[in-house]
């Protein structure tokens, strides 16, 4: 099994003081300055595993607290971290009890690593050399870019030994080339008709008050805004399904204290969408290098005959066209997302990738046909779950039942 980080492996995690130190241990203790020089370096942004962000899950965030961290350091002084891939068993991912190390979920969908651009697969196979001493015998790297730069790392460091990962699920989803004009962009993947619809419903929303869309940057504008974004992403479906942030004591004070964080760097933004005085959607973004991750959003449902949410993503698209330091945006939306798949017509490859640590391991094998068992098995029961939730929201929005 995986051993369990142990108070040695903390005080490394926390302290490497000689040269080419690689550190596994409790991700609390990773510190932040490091973690985020690492980040400024990294050969592929990934707003999600920003030392803000990623503590602040850790430190409260429903199920996901705990996390632990691999983590790669230079050989040649001064020390720097040149890798990290928060962790978890993969026990606690799965429920299942396989020597496997797992992509920390950052609630947010991408757990692409951070490798250093300058030592990228050096750092890659210090990951997995850790990953080894620490007893496990193979990686799963869960939502990662497949076609991104550092899965091309983690491949060509296996390929030199030999080995290949292999590919467990994949999909693609929405993603904005934001380097292309706007008003072009919207008119080829909405179309003349669908644009014109959008301009009556926002022209009727306008009945209610001016519409706005406001932008939070700084820590105080930021940290008012979420709780708008907490207080509309509770007052709908998600509200009734028990999912909104705000139901959650420590889901809702790690999304204050990761904005507010993210604020101070000028890693988070939350737009706002606004009818007069009374705001109709907002959604929260993150930065990092030159690509935005459009992590959830919110939208009073009084509202929803005037499509505020799709308002809101169209307004964000042309704020996001108009940054000269944004190329790019992942909308980390499930796949076919119905709201903004139309919108944003790019697609990212996202997939989870079994990374195998030795020749002919017989667990590599197991580890996928458990997780295939474990698929054919869950599936079923959530199509159930699924099918009566919609039938009990749909019996709510009917007024047939009164909502819990």
């Amino acid at each position: 099994m995986v051993r369990r980080a142990s108070q040695k492996d903390a005080v490394a995690a926390r302290a490497p003081a000689s040269p080419g130190k690689v550190a596994y241990g409790p991700l609390a203790a990773v510190a932040a300055e490091p973690w985020r020089a690492l980040a400024e370096r990294a050969i592929e942004p990934n707003g999600y595993y920003l030392p803000e962000w990623a503590h602040a899950v850790n430190a409260s965030a429903r199920g996901r607290i705990g996390a632990l961290a691999l983590s790669a350091w230079n050989t040649a002084a001064p020390a720097r971290l040149t890798g990290l891939m928060p962790v978890m068993p993969m026990w606690r991912a799965y429920k299942i009890p396989l020597p496997v190390f797992v992509s920390a979920d950052p609630y947010g969908t991408l757990c692409t690593p951070l490798l250093d651009r300058e030592g990228a697969e050096d750092a890659a196979l210090q990951i997995m050399r850790q990953a080894r001493q620490a007893g496990a015998h193979a990686l799963i790297l869960r939502a990662v870019t497949l076609d991104g730069a550092a899965m091309k790392a983690f491949r060509e460091e296996l390929r030199r030994d030999g080995l290949r990962p292999r590919l467990l699920q994949s999909h693609l989803r929405a993603a904005l080339d934001a380097r292309q004009d706007a008003d072009e962009l919207l008119r080829e993947a909405l179309g003349a008709k669908k644009l014109k619809e959008l301009r009556r419903q926002r022209n009727r929303l306008a009945e209610h008050g001016t519409v706005s869309f406001c932008i939070a940057r700084t820590p105080n504008e930021v940290a008012a805004a979420a709780e708008i974004f907490l207080e509309l992403e509770a007052s709908g479906w998600k509200a009734r399904r028990g999912t909104a942030l705000l139901q959650d004591v420590g889901d809702a004070a790690f999304i204050r204290r990761a904005t507010a964080g993210l604020a101070e760097t000028g890693n988070c933004e939350i737009v706002t969408l606004r009818a007069g005085e009374v705001p109709v959607a907002a959604g929260i973004v993150l930065r990092h290098r030159d690509r935005a991750f459009f992590f959830k959003l919110g939208v009073d449902e009084r509202f929803a005959k005037f499509s505020p949410g799709v308002q809101l993503t169209i307004d964000l698209t042309q704020h996001l066209c108009a940054d000269p330091a944004i190329a790019s945006a992942d909308s980390t939306a499930a796949p076919d997302h119905p709201m903004i798949n139309p919108i944003w017509r790019g697609r990212l490859a996202i997939g989870d990738v079994l990374i195998p640590l030795r020749p002919r391991d017989p667990v590599v094998p197991l580890i996928r046909a458990s997780l295939a068992l474990r698929d054919m098995i869950r599936e079923p029961a959530r199509r159930a779950v699924h099918f009566i939730r919609k039938r009990k929201e749909k019996r709510q929005d009917n007024g047939q039942e009164k909502p819990q």
